[in-house]
């Protein structure tokens, strides 16, 4: 029996000497952020301005991080940036399909929830990745797409494209993509299978990862690949925050982003399971990169493409910026 007079729950203990002290407190998760601007950089092409761009948004990002703010949110806001900025093959960076329609795709998922929300052949919006979250909060359902989708993304109150040719920029000119099965010399100007995304991981230790897209240059017309597809282009949950880039058909064909999960969950480092993966989609033929963040703050950002546009945010609180290397 406890015949002390030090009352339960007091919130202290004793050392050695038998003097009270107050019982520490479990530390604040340490926020950290990655974020991609798309696979297949060429090293004799300039970008500096996507350089720039995506430091900024990394800047933006780690004050919204500071205040607290969710990193579902953080995700959804970094992403929309990059999207606007026209230097990426997502968002206003988009070139139209063989049948010259605009078609986007995008998806996030909140790892604490395990929620999520995906567009896929969206036409006629400014930013897909805000449908996505529409859908994740708004309906009983995890993807809408094609003419459903845009008529939910009206009915939400989605600011839309007015004149389409002034709005998109068609980035990603003379970058090394391609479609599967295609060699990269066979299209003339190919544009880059490109795509935008964004891992974070907020102060209160919540995951959540992003993914937007234009699709394939030459894409056939409903052409959908692993950008709205959770587990493929995007994945989040208690263990990791992943957003992939590249050729998608081999993305969905190896669930790469739910992969790196299920490895990591097996007890592999963050490195070694995103580079697990990437082997594996190279020895299927395709190319592309992942981001990722795991619940310690690690990133990892892979790649088996000529180079890949990316930047982060350490626990630490540097920033960096990279496209090869």
């Amino acid at each position: 029996m406890d015949r002390s007079n030090k009352p339960p729950g007091d919130g202290t203990n004793e050392n050695a000497s038998g003097r009270r002290r107050p019982r520490e407190e479990p530390a604040m998760t340490r926020y950290a952020l990655i974020l991609h601007g798309g696979a297949g950089a060429r090293p004799e092409r300039n970008y500096d301005r996507e350089i720039d761009n995506m430091r900024a948004v990394v800047e933006a990002m780690k004050i919204r991080l500071e205040a607290g703010t969710p990193a579902l949110d953080i995700a959804v806001e970094a992403t929309v940036m990059l999207e606007d900025s026209g230097l990426y093959v997502a968002g206003r960076g988009a070139s139209p399909n063989l049948a010259g329609a605009y078609e986007l795709d995008a998806s996030l998922m909140d790892g604490a929830t395990r929620k999520a929300g995906a567009v896929a052949a969206l036409q006629g919006f400014r930013n897909p990745v805000r449908a996505a979250r529409a859908v994740m909060d708004h309906t009983p359902h995890v993807m809408l797409a094609g003419e459903g989708a845009a008529l939910f993304a009206h009915d939400q109150g989605l600011e839309a494209i007015g004149d389409e040719a002034a709005w998109f920029t068609h980035a990603g000119k003379g970058e090394d993509n391609h479609p599967p099965g295609t060699a990269p010399d066979v299209l003339a100007g190919a544009l880059a299978h490109g795509t935008v995304g964004c891992c974070v991981l907020d102060s209160a230790g919540r995951l959540a990862a992003a993914t937007s897209t234009a699709g394939v240059f030459g894409k056939m017309p409903g052409r959908v690949g692993d950008t709205p597809i959770p587990g493929a282009g995007s994945w989040a949950d208690g263990h990791v925050a992943v957003s992939a880039t590249g050729q998608g058909e081999y993305f969905i064909r190896t669930a790469a982003c739910a992969q790196v999960s299920w490895r990591v969950a097996a007890g592999a480092p963050l490195d070694d399971a995103t580079r697990a993966v990437i082997a594996e989609i190279g020895e299927l033929g395709g190319d592309g990169g992942l981001i990722a963040l795991d619940h310690h703050g690690n990133i990892a950002h892979p790649f088996n493409s000529q180079g890949m546009k990316r930047a982060w945010l350490t626990t630490d609180g540097e920033i960096g910026v990279e496209v090869f290397g």
